[in-house]
C-alpha cells in the first residue's frame, strides 16, 4: 500500500511532499517507509519495522492523518487495505 501527499508550495519553493509505503519484508514481518522531502531536491526516508500486520496498518493510518491535519493532501494512492489475516 502506498500513499503520495504533498503540500502547497511557499513563495518560491518547491513543494514538500511525504510518500508512505506499507510493504510485507521477507522475513514475515512489516515495513512502513517513510520518505519525506521537496519536490527535485534531496530527500529522507525513515523505516519502521512491525512483526503485526494490524498493527503496521495501524501506524500507516496515523502517519497519513497526522500529515493531513498538517495541510499535505493525498495526491496518489497505490494498493488495498491490510485486512486481519489472524483465523
Amino acid at each position: 500500500m502506498r500513499v503520495f501527499l504533498q503540500q502547497l508550495p511557499v513563495s518560491n519553493e518547491a513543494p514538500k511532499y511525504i510518500q508512505l509505503t506499507l510493504q510485507p519484508d521477507l522475513f514475515g514481518g512489516w515495513v512502513l517507509l517513510r520518505e519525506t522531502g521537496h519536490i527535485g531536491g534531496r530527500s529522507q526516508l525513515r523505516r519502521e519495522l512491525f512483526l503485526d500486520e494490524q498493527q503496521a496498518a495501524t501506524a500507516f493510518e496515523k502517519a497519513r492523518d497526522s500529515q493531513i491535519k498538517r495541510g499535505f493532501q493525498v495526491t496518489f494512492i497505490s494498493g488495498h487495505a491490510v485486512q486481519d489475516r489472524t483465523p
